[in-house]
């Protein structure tokens, strides 16, 4: 006969689960743990577009996902729009299964991740549904204008310059951009456009170049000593 668990540990792990849910649904505030985070929000905050590069876990899609959210609970804007090349496939986006969303899914669950912490699970799935944070592909937003809208292009370095011309001038009135990625890591060597973007843009007023370093890594202290031993 199986030997009930006794009541004061149900009790125990029941109180230990509602204490996760709510840690979970509790929106949390962006805090800069470098000086370099501190550059990148400054010039998020004072600039229409920034520009970042770093490396993983640097922070250069973390810090622009914490300080939208606090502008969308705040309503400064009316929207977030976050995307990014679907390069990695290998395919074109209309041959992979599935519906838009579908398609899509895989290749924005690390913004995903990123707002769902500082907003707080319950109050990012009703962003969501209410279309206050939106997962646009890039291959197909031509033609778009967001207006009043915070707008994240993540993984840049696998975008061409026409690509990323094409996500900036969908910018309208009362939005900002940050378009973020690792030069050392694209996926498209002879055509890697954030290089060419940020030569040929970092002196335009209004718009903000911010470089990330290893040093600037808060996931674990070990990940930016590896990365710099592969690289030498």
């Amino acid at each position: 006969m199986k030997k009930k668990k006794p009541l004061q540990h149900i009790n125990a792990n029941k109180n230990k689960r509602q204490l996760e849910q709510q840690k979970r649904n509790e929106p949390k505030t962006l805090e800069a743990k470098t000086e370099n985070h501190k550059n990148y929000i400054r010039s998020i905050v004072e600039n229409d577009i920034t520009i970042c590069v770093g490396p993983a876990g640097s922070g250069k899609s973390f810090i622009p996902a914490g300080l939208f959210s606090q502008y969308l609970r705040e309503g400064r804007h009316e929207q977030i729009i976050a995307t990014r090349p679907l390069v990695c496939s290998g395919k074109d986006i209309g041959s992979l299964p599935g519906e838009m969303g579908d398609k899509i899914a895989p290749y924005l669950k690390p913004i995903e991740e990123n707002f769902k912490y500082f907003l707080g699970f319950s109050n990012y799935g009703q962003f969501v549904n209410d279309k206050r944070i939106r997962y646009e592909p890039l291959e197909v937003m031509r033609g778009s204008t967001f207006n009043n809208s915070l707008m994240i292009l993540d993984e840049a370095q696998n975008c061409t310059v026409d690509q990323i011309k094409m996500f900036i001038t969908r910018m309208g009135e009362n939005s900002k951009v940050v378009i973020n990625g690792d030069i050392k890591q694209t996926d498209i060597y002879n055509h890697n456009g954030l290089s060419i973007v940020i030569d040929k843009l970092q002196n335009i007023d209004g718009l903000g170049v911010c470089t990330l370093t290893y040093d600037d890594i808060q996931r674990n202290g070990i990940i930016g000593r590896i990365l710099k031993a592969l690289e030498e």
